[in-house]
């Protein structure tokens, strides 16, 4: 048990290095067995631009355990079956039993639900939403994105809107996964058009952009505005515009075509060299690989709030010895405060009575409280400001030592670096504290003036104050 702290410390130490990207895998059969996977594209991008991505599997009883994945610093959610019908069942089916089962004869791969998924990725994006965590959906991922916030789908993208649009547009094409391209047009003002600006004719705003889906946005949540959409209006992107903002770690975006297949320089196998990361002259176009690093970049700010808040309330617990060392000094300051003002009553009562309860109430405070003006010079003393000649000589001219009556106060001046230091001092006084001190300084000045005058009359009395 005795390594345990130095393992934590470790862990601790290594998760503050790089942010983390949490990946939900998919799963395939090989060797007549369930594998999990994740595209190598979006890991070597995450990577590539400063993140670590975590691969989180998508297998039973994960989503009752999603708090073991902290810290999550950002979350890319991609490749998928269909998402569940029943997690946006509200807006009404418009395909007959026989169509949905031509469908799913057609999109064999793509039909079969996998609720384990669901759960996590659901989760995963209420998660980021409720909390402001970078958020990247590519395909799937951006419908489950605009499932989680109460959008709805088009079951098959091709029955329920290409066919109705009469617009021939493919959205898949099962002989030609990577080099299947379609149109789709940028809204101007968006992240998106920023991203690819470069590459758009002022007159058409249009990218051929690679997409393989059956499915899509249908009703978009409320909460996102679209990016780009397809000659049949299908929306191809979208982003939250109130949590977008990289450089602050905000970063909610969908895109349902694939900017990290966008590639022209590959093997027969459709694969860029895995011993080189892939470059911009590898993609389309130079804007394709700016999702990730602008979520990248989201993601290593989120990380830096995260570990200032971490520091700053690690701050706030090590400041409790402090504060109660604070409310010792205030309390200092009111010992004093009503010794003065028992000092006063004994000068100013007109009967014996009155004069004898004020003298037991400042003999009362000597003896109990006696600890606290103590703190209270010690404070003062702290300040370790060095008197000037003139006012050296003033204090050996009015008898002045550090004891006793000047335990309050252990020197006169408050000027330069003394004022500075007491400034940053005492800023952390609430303002009735303030108040009290302002209250004793002028007591303080009040008492010097009556000194110096007794000192030239009555020296006989100076021994009342100071004992």
């Amino acid at each position: 048990m005795a390594g345990v702290p130095d393992h934590q410390a470790a862990a601790d130490a290594l998760a503050s290095v790089l942010p983390r990207v949490l990946i939900v895998s998919r799963r395939t059969v090989r060797k007549n067995k369930f594998v999990d996977f994740v595209g190598e594209y979006h890991l070597d991008l995450i990577l590539k631009y400063g993140a670590v991505p975590v691969i989180v599997p998508r297998v039973s009883g994960v989503d009752l355990h999603l708090d073991s994945f902290e810290p999550i610093h950002g979350v890319l959610l991609c490749e998928g079956e269909d998402v569940d019908p029943s997690l946006y069942e509200n807006d009404s089916p418009e395909l007959t039993v026989e169509e949905i089962e031509e469908v799913r004869k057609l999109h064999r791969s793509d039909t079969s639900i996998d609720k384990h998924k669901d759960s996590i990725e659901i989760q995963l994006a209420r998660r980021c939403l409720e909390r402001n965590i970078p958020y990247l959906g590519i395909c799937r991922g951006s419908q489950v994105l605009n499932v989680a916030c109460g959008g709805s789908l088009y079951q098959d993208v091709e029955k329920e809107l290409v066919q109705k649009e009469s617009v021939a547009v493919k959205h898949i094409n099962y002989d030609d996964y990577d080099g299947h391209r379609h149109p789709i047009k940028i809204f101007q003002g968006t992240p998106l058009y920023e991203w690819f600006k470069e590459s758009l004719e002022p007159s058409r705003l249009e990218l051929n952009v690679n997409s393989y889906h059956h499915q899509g946005v249908k009703r978009l949540a409320a909460r996102f505005k679209p990016m780009a959409v397809s000659p049949c209006g299908l929306i191809e992107a979208f982003y939250d515009p109130d949590v977008f903002c990289p450089e602050d770690g905000k970063f909610i975006v969908g895109l349902q075509f694939h900017p990290e297949r966008m590639r022209h320089e590959q093997d027969q196998n459709g694969n860029v060299d895995s011993i080189h990361l892939p470059s911009e002259s590898t993609f389309d176009y130079p804007g394709c690989p700016r999702a990730y690093q602008e979520f990248v970049k989201a993601v290593v700010s989120y990380q830096k709030k995260l570990l200032s808040l971490k520091l700053e309330k690690k701050h706030v617990q090590l400041d409790g010895t402090m504060e109660k060392q604070r409310q010792k000094i205030v309390h200092s300051f009111c010992v004093a405060r009503h010794l003065y003002d028992g000092q006063i009553s004994l000068r100013r009562n007109q009967t014996m009575h009155n004069g004898m309860q004020a003298l037991k109430a400042i003999q009362h405070f000597q003896a109990s409280d006696r600890k606290y003006l103590e703190i209270g010079a010690k404070f003062l003393q702290s300040i370790k400001a060095d008197l000037n000649t003139q006012q050296e000589r003033m204090l050996k001219q009015i008898g002045a030592t550090i004891h006793n009556s000047s335990v309050f106060l252990e020197r006169l001046s408050l000027l330069n670096d003394r004022e500075i230091k007491a400034n940053i001092l005492l800023q952390r006084l609430g303002t009735h504290e303030l108040h009290d001190l302002l209250d004793f300084y002028k007591m303080m000045a009040g008492i010097t003036t009556k000194i110096l005058e007794s000192r030239c009359t009555r020296k006989g009395n100076w021994g009342l104050f100071h004992n």
